[in-house]
């Protein structure tokens, strides 16, 4: 389970968002259903509440819903934009 980063500061504008790191300086943009999984994610949801809520929201299969899910997640992780739930800061 992952959590944002204490660093992180996140906006949205227009129904996407901007995550910026403030201690690294890296930033990174979310379109919509990016923004949705972000949202869920700061509620403390983990990646199969996450998959099971998007596919009740989104006409896709959950296949591809846990996929793209996977890969958002793992790319915040390597920004470190997510830490593990049980990370200290």
């Amino acid at each position: 389970m992952y959590r944002p980063h204490p660093d992180v500061v996140c906006r949205e504008i227009e129904g996407e968002a901007v995550l910026l790191h403030l201690g690294t300086g890296i930033y990174f943009g979310l379109n919509a259903v990016g923004t949705r999984i972000w949202q869920l994610l700061d509620a403390a949801q983990d990646a199969p509440a996450i998959v099971d809520t998007l596919a009740l929201e989104y006409d896709a299969d959950r296949e591809t819903i846990a996929r793209d899910v996977g890969e958002l997640l793992a790319a915040l992780a390597a920004g470190q934009l997510i830490v593990a739930k049980d990370t200290a800061t």
